[in-house]
């Protein structure tokens, strides 16, 4: 079941409804961002301290496109070219990166990680949206973090249970990981609390902070938005469900960080675009 870690039961052609947070199971941070807890001792933690500031860093903007070919040739497969977009989260208690992209680019992953002070070993949670190889290319240079590869939780070969139809999982009390299906049936999304963008090396973050919503391929680019066929070629596994999905992280997040192309602002006229896409394609 592919999940952006947030799962709502309407029927194909009700409008979305908003997000609604449940009882989640939580991994908290005690232990570098290693101790999972339940919900009630969560809030508690919470009321003792105010909210931390995340922030956000692109570490590599990715990108899609059919390749374009010559002459015809008979029996010729049609070529994508793409990478996704690599982005890392700087957390009061642990630090998590998200698509790793292919496995030709772990030097590059490397340098961006160094560029920001940080190595392999500080990284505390690897959250890969789905399984495709663009996303999770370079897991395997992590071996001190816990796992996330679509709907999977993993350290090591121990595999940890959470339903995420039922809830999102939280890796923070600002940070949770929400079923997103559509691209694949088990995508899953992040949506982030009190963040801060940053986009360029060495320059501090700036402006207000925000809730963010890191996709995967729910949303190829922001072009998506006003021409389906981008993200419907990229792929979809059930593409009624991923149009209300991306409704609904629309509707819960004012920026979002697509899975081939820059961030973008979430505005009222784009939430509205999107609600008004559900139901469409007679799915």
């Amino acid at each position: 079941l592919c999940v952006v870690v947030i799962v709502f039961g309407t029927t194909p052609l009700e409008p979305p409804t908003p997000f609604k947070r449940a009882s989640p199971a939580v991994a908290y941070r005690q232990s570098h961002c290693q101790c999972v807890c339940g919900a009630r001792e969560v809030e508690k933690l919470a009321k003792k301290k105010k909210f931390a500031m995340n922030e956000l860093i692109v570490l590599n903007v990715g990108y899609s496109a059919m390749e374009e070919r010559g002459e015809e040739v008979e029996g010729e497969m049609e070529v994508m070219v793409a990478n996704c977009t690599c982005t890392l989260i700087k957390s009061h208690d642990c630090n998590i990166i998200v698509d790793t992209m292919t496995p030709w680019d772990g030097d590059l992953l490397l340098q961006r990680l160094q560029e920001h002070q940080l190595a392999p070993d500080d990284i505390s949670w690897v959250v890969s949206t789905h399984g495709h190889s663009d996303h999770l290319g370079n897991n395997n240079l992590f071996l001190k973090a816990r796992h996330i590869v679509g709907t999977n939780i993993s350290q090591r070969n121990r595999y940890f249970i959470h339903d995420f139809t039922s809830a999102p999982f939280h890796l923070s009390d600002t940070i949770e990981v929400l079923a997103t299906p559509g691209h694949t049936l088990a995508c899953v999304s992040l949506l982030v609390r009190n963040c801060t963008i940053r986009t360029t090396p060495g320059v501090p973050s700036s402006g207000p902070a925000r809730t963010v919503a890191i996709v995967g391929d729910l949303f190829e680019r922001a072009e998506d938005i006003t021409d389906a066929a981008l993200w419907l070629e990229a792929g979809s596994e059930d593409p009624a469900a991923q149009r209300r999905n991306r409704a609904r992280m629309a509707a819960a997040a004012d920026f979002i960080v697509p899975g081939h192309g820059a961030g973008f602002a979430v505005t009222e006229a784009v939430r509205e675009t999107l609600r008004g896409q559900v139901g469409e394609g007679g799915q």
